[in-house]
């Protein structure tokens, strides 16, 4: 007979196996999504020990020989930071906005703080440099910069980019936000208090419960589709075209818009007129916030709101491919889902969060200047710049100048960093600089691509030279499948003296492939 475990059994051995923490939360999430097959009735959850086992063995330690053995021995695991759970890799402020491409903080911290490994030989940066990033994207570096006691310098092209980063900085006054957060809660309740949305979606919910409940039980109905019992894509789509009439009827009986009558804009486009109606009330509420640190902070919640109410479906939120507005079968939950009509839910769930994060982050923070610029890091002056914006941190950039850079620059044609961001830049306002991106999406990775990126590259490493110490360090996390940054580092008159060869781990089960990328580390080039 099988070995059964409860939950907390399960979670023991987990811990015991992984060497780290495994809680009874993560084992009842994979009873939940049908990882492992649950046994026993009326509350009395116990787990085939054979099965968990199993499950665990499917990625512990094989994942590192297969992706060695895709990627080669050089490989440094150690990099990986798979000990680290998803809440960790996404710690206080790190979350406080969806960001494409950027890297886990844990990577930041391992070249700047002051340890040292067998693979890291020695330190290269210490309490109260200074520390340069020119290509900022969500100022994952300013962070852990304001962690470790260290100043910092963003740069970004993207105004939108530019706000993230120093919202996540920025010192506010708890009190106030969470005033002018309630204040607009309660307005918004009150606008949508007799919409007719509000009471279609509770019987489209009503409806939608009983349907999954009968044909994708959980979880009985994730454990066959992980054991291959169900077609899914035959099974969804015959269960989504059936439930389809149940959602007509009551579209028409509320008589609700699924659309709006203008569709020139991003936020025309890919929100129902519901949706839209309130997001411009928040934002007009949002408008009469006197503070300014406050009202940024409060900008950023919204945005994150409306980016998870976008009509798409939840396996299409990162990459969108066509508005949807009907209920439709959900590979990600396994079950079918329907498109959101208010931004109540996300607005409260996000507000509540950031409140909570911005209170964390203030516990770790170190009494020093980070500020993120918005402009070309190509041919900006810095100095200048960071006078301009904060004459203090201007006075010792001047004084001690800039100890090194440790940055992500784009990847060579694979992401449209402004349109990611697309309803931001319509809700705000913003100018978008898509032409001044360095290796922008739609550039493609041709051969002309790969010459103006490495054109791009080498222009910001030379710009940023004149503000950097003589004894600079340069780390700069790359994919570089077209070995670019040799010749990168030849124009800027610099060498690369060491590269840190590191797996990125998946982060969907959906994507299976071996990914490394690599932190090339670069110094002035020595005259023979």
């Amino acid at each position: 007979m099988d070995k059964l475990l409860t939950i907390k059994e399960a979670s023991e051995w987990a811990t015991g196996y992984l060497g780290k923490d495994v809680t009874t939360s993560n084992i009842a999430y994979l009873v939940q999504y049908g990882r492992v097959r649950k046994n026993g009735v009326n509350g009395s959850i116990q787990i085939d020990f054979n099965d968990l086992k199993k499950y665990y063995q499917s990625y512990t330690g094989s994942r590192e020989v297969n992706f060695k053995e895709r990627l080669g021995d050089d490989l440094n695991w150690a990099l990986s930071f798979d000990q680290y759970k998803e809440s960790e890799t996404t710690k206080h402020v790190h979350r406080l906005h969806p960001y494409k491409g950027k890297f886990i903080p844990q990577l930041v911290e391992y070249f700047l703080d002051n340890h040292t490994d067998k693979f890291k030989t020695e330190t290269y940066f210490a309490k109260g440099d200074i520390v340069l990033d020119p290509f900022s994207g969500s100022g994952t570096t300013m962070v852990q910069a304001c962690e470790l006691g260290m100043y910092a310098v963003g740069i970004d092209i993207s105004e939108f980019n530019t706000l993230i980063g120093n919202s996540k900085v920025a010192k506010y006054d708890i009190a106030d936000l969470q005033n002018e957060i309630n204040r607009i809660t309660k307005s918004l309740s009150e606008f949508i208090k007799n919409s007719n949305a509000i009471e279609f979606e509770e019987k489209l919910l009503t409806e939608l419960n009983k349907f999954n409940s009968e044909y994708f039980p959980v979880p009985e109905y994730k454990y066959q589709l992980r054991n291959g019992e169900i077609d899914e894509k035959k099974y969804g789509t015959e269960k989504e075209k059936q439930f389809l009439p149940i959602y007509k009827r009551l579209v028409k009986e509320y008589d609700i818009q699924l659309r709006q009558e203008r569709n020139e804009t991003f936020l025309d486009k890919w929100y129902s007129q519901h949706v839209r109606n309130e997001i411009d009330f928040v934002f007009e509420r949002i408008k009469e916030i006197k503070n300014a640190s406050t009202k940024k902070i409060v900008s950023i919640i919204l945005s994150r709101t409306i980016r998870s109410c976008r009509a798409t479906t939840h396996a299409d939120l990162a990459t969108l491919l066509e508005p949807v507005t009907t209920t439709y079968y959900c590979g990600k939950h396994g079950k079918i889902c329907k498109p959101l009509f208010s931004i109540m839910k996300w607005w409260k769930t996000y507000s509540k969060d950031t409140v909570s994060r911005l209170q964390q982050f203030d516990k770790l923070r170190t009494n020093t200047f980070q500020y993120c610029l918005t402009g070309d890091s190509r041919n900006m002056d810095i100095l200048k710049q960071v006078k301009k914006a904060s004459p203090e941190f201007g006075k010792l950039l001047e004084k001690q100048k800039i100890k090194g850079i440790f940055s992500s620059p784009p990847y060579v044609g694979l992401i449209d960093y402004h349109e990611q961001h697309a309803y931001a830049y319509d809700l705000f306002g913003f100018d978008r600089k898509d032409e001044l991106e360095i290796g922008p999406l739609f550039k493609g990775q041709g051969k002309e691509a790969n010459q103006s990126y490495i054109q791009g590259i080498s222009d910001v490493l030379n710009n940023c030279k004149r503000f950097l110490a003589d004894d600079y360090d340069i780390f700069l996390v790359a994919n570089d499948k077209y070995n670019m940054y040799p010749t990168i580092a030849d124009n800027a008159g610099m060498q690369i003296v060491n590269q840190f060869k590191r797996p990125v781990l998946n982060r969907t089960e959906k994507d299976k492939t071996a990914y490394s990328e690599t932190v090339f580390h670069l110094k002035e080039k020595k005259q023979p």
